[in-house]
C-alpha cells in the first residue's frame, strides 16, 4: 500500500504556508528551500524549479540563488546557471563573490575569454563589497593562464586606485616569479636575475612613494623594507642586502600621552623609526643650531669688548 496522500498534503503545506507569508515585507529563504527540495524528491523538477523561480521574483536572496545555481550545475545545466548568475548580479552588482564564482564557472569549462570578460565588468563596477579580494582573484587567474603581461598591466591599474602596502608587496612578490615568454631560452640563473629586478623594481617604487608623498606612514615604511631585505637573503648569490641594509630606519621607544577609554590620560610607549635621510636631516639641524649658538657667543664678546 503507497500512500499517495502524504505527498499531496506536503505540496499543500509547503503552498499554503508561502501563500501566509506577506514576501514584499519579510520572507524566508528556507522555507522556498524547503519547499523546492520537496518538489525534487518527488522528481517534479519542473515544480522545484517553478518555485524557485518564484522565490527569485518575490524576495531575492543570496541562500535561495545559491542553490538554485547548485542544483542546475549538478544537473550539467550550464545556460541556465549563467542566466542565474547574471540575474544574481542584476540583484545584486556589488557582490565580489558572485563575479569571482561567475568567472570560476567560465573558467572551468575552459571559457577563459568569458571568465576574463566577467573580470573586467565586475572590475569596472562603480561600488563593491569586497575589491581587494575581486582583484586578487582577476590576477590570480591571469597569473595562472600564463598571462603575466595581463597581470602586470592589473596590478599597475589597481596602484591607480589604491597605493596599499599589500598591493606593493604583492606585485613584488609576483614579478620575483613571473617568467615571461621572452625570457624561456634563457639559462635558470638569468631567469631568476630578471626577475629579481623587476621585483627590485616595485619595491623601489614603492619605497619612493612611502618617502615623498606618504612620510607619515613609517610603519608601513618599514615593513616593505623588510620584505624586500627577505627577499634578497632568500635569492642566494643572486641577492644583494647591502642595497636594501642602508635604506633600514631605527627603531626609538618613545612615549606619549595617550586617552584611555575611561577618558583618563596615562603614559603609553610605542616604536618611531628615523630613516637615513632623517638622521641626515636631524644632524644638519644640530650643527646649524651650533653655528648659530657660537655665532652669538663671538657677537656678545664683541660688545662686551666694546664697551
Amino acid at each position: 500500500y503507497i500512500d499517495t496522500a502524504a505527498p499531496l498534503c506536503g505540496f499543500l503545506s509547503y503552498r499554503e504556508c508561502l501563500n501566509l507569508i506577506p514576501h514584499s515585507k519579510f520572507s524566508f529563504a528556507k522555507i522556498w528551500l524547503l519547499a523546492a527540495q520537496f518538489e525534487i524528491r518527488q522528481l517534479n523538477l519542473k515544480g522545484a524549479r517553478q518555485i524557485l523561480g518564484n522565490a527569485i521574483g518575490k524576495a531575492p536572496k543570496d541562500k535561495i540563488f545559491k542553490k538554485y545555481i547548485e542544483i542546475e550545475l549538478q544537473l550539467g545545466n550550464i545556460d541556465r546557471c549563467r542566466k542565474l548568475y547574471e540575474k544574481y548580479l542584476e540583484w545584486s552588482p556589488e557582490n565580489c563573490y558572485v563575479w569571482s564564482k561567475y568567472a570560476e564557472l567560465e573558467r572551468s569549462l575552459s571559457e577563459t575569454d568569458r571568465a576574463r570578460a566577467i573580470f573586467e565588468l565586475a572590475i569596472a563596477q562603480p561600488a563593491l563589497d569586497m575589491p581587494e579580494l575581486l582583484w586578487k582573484a582577476s590576477i590570480d587567474f591571469e597569473t595562472a593562464e600564463g598571462e603575466f603581461e595581463r597581470a602586470r598591466a592589473l596590478y599597475e591599474r589597481l596602484l591607480n586606485r589604491t597605493k596599499h602596502l599589500k598591493v606593493w608587496i604583492s606585485y613584488a612578490e609576483f614579478e620575483a616569479t613571473a617568467i615571461d615568454q621572452n625570457s624561456l631560452d634563457l639559462t635558470e640563473e638569468e631567469k631568476e636575475r630578471e626577475c629579481l629586478q623587476r621585483a627590485r623594481r616595485v619595491f623601489e617604487e614603492a619605497l619612493n612613494y612611502f618617502r615623498s608623498s606618504a612620510p607619515e606612514l613609517k610603519e608601513e615604511r618599514a615593513m616593505l623594507l623588510e620584505k624586500w631585505l627577505n627577499m634578497e637573503a632568500a635569492s642566494g648569490e643572486l641577492g644583494d642586502v647591502s642595497l636594501v641594509q642602508s635604506k633600514l630606519p631605527k627603531k626609538l621607544k618613545k612615549r606619549r600621552q595617550v586617552t584611555t577609554e575611561d577618558g583618563s590620560a596615562r603614559i603609553g610607549e610605542f616604536i618611531d623609526y628615523l630613516f637615513p635621510e632623517e638622521t641626515q636631516t636631524t644632524n644638519l639641524k644640530i650643527l646649524e643650531a651650533a653655528y648659530q649658538w657660537k655665532k652669538q657667543k663671538l657677537s656678545s664678546g664683541e660688545w662686551r669688548q666694546l664697551n
